[in-house]
């Protein structure tokens, strides 16, 4: 139908698309009529939504289009059926009902198809911690991590273990007492492929995980900065789910202040085995 909408909305699925959608297929054809169903927060104007509804109104395409819609409300009535039988799971997956959720209040994750109930008090109820303190993972990473490996990591003996099992620690090739590779190995497990997308979440981060995502990603390449990042985050959950502990962030300068200390003290190290002594440069004041 030469309809241009997407060009001035990102999302069509959205609400405004889905009015204007839903509109042409009740019957109107109205430019104007339709672009004014936008919302508030669409940045186009009204007239610019107008210019791109203009086209041919076939009615072969039209009937495509009821198709469409019709199917996108029955995978939607279908996700609905999910998120209800997933919460009773959940639910009687918990320790105690009784037990309060988490008090640190997190940002809505915007994953699209995302459970539509409240999956991080029941994750708090089912573990004891709130995973989704840690930066970069949202409530769909941690549902997806505790539906591979549980609650329960006592099979594996430390996190150097859970690490190797997941696939994230750097590999050991040796022939003849020499390293030949350090790569680490292929693996299909889906616990570290959620682990690595959380870890590429961090790129603009200004928390502590992400200060140390971008100082990997300044001394390695990108794949290995990010298995880095992933084997950083296995550690934290796996303290957590072990130990019980709560993940405090302490914040991008914090990090920064460590990394400037451990480097200073390396540098009076090398510097008192060759026999000198590092003195800081005094200010000058104007």
């Amino acid at each position: 139908m030469n309809i241009q909408l997407g060009n001035v909305i990102s999302d069509v699925v959205g609400e405004t698309g889905q009015r204007i959608l839903r509109a042409i297929i009740a019957g109107e054809r109205d430019p104007l009529k339709l672009a004014e169903l936008k919302h508030g927060r669409i940045q186009a104007s009204t007239e610019q939504i107008a210019m791109s509804l203009r086209g041919n109104w076939r009615e072969e395409h039209l009937f495509a289009l009821t198709q469409a819609v019709e199917l996108f409300d029955a995978y939607s009535q279908a996700l609905q059926r999910c998120d209800v039988r997933l919460e009773s799971m959940l639910g009687a997956l918990s320790r105690t009902r009784d037990e309060p959720g988490p008090t640190k209040r997190r940002r809505i994750s915007k994953v699209k198809n995302a459970p539509k109930f409240d999956v991080r008090t029941y994750l708090f109820r089912i573990c004891g911690v709130d995973l989704t303190a840690i930066d970069g993972i949202d409530t769909t990473t941690a549902l997806k991590i505790i539906a591979e490996i549980g609650p329960d990591l006592s099979r594996f003996k430390s996190a150097k273990h859970f690490a190797s099992w997941l696939g994230l620690c750097p590999g050991t090739k040796i022939s003849g007492g020499k390293l030949l590779s350090g790569a680490t190995k292929r693996t299909a497990n889906r616990v570290a492929q959620a682990l690595k997308m959380a870890a590429i979440s961090l790129r603009a981060s200004h928390s502590a995980l992400g200060a140390y995502f971008r100082r990997m990603c300044a001394r390695l390449d990108k794949g290995k900065a990010v298995t880095a990042v992933a084997h950083k985050l296995a550690r934290l959950i796996y303290a957590m789910l072990t130990k019980g502990a709560s993940y405090v962030d302490q914040g991008q300068e914090y990090y920064e202040e460590r990394y400037r200390q451990r480097v200073l003290f390396h540098l009076k190290k090398k510097a008192a085995a060759m026999g000198l002594q590092l003195v800081p440069v005094q200010s000058q004041q104007t």
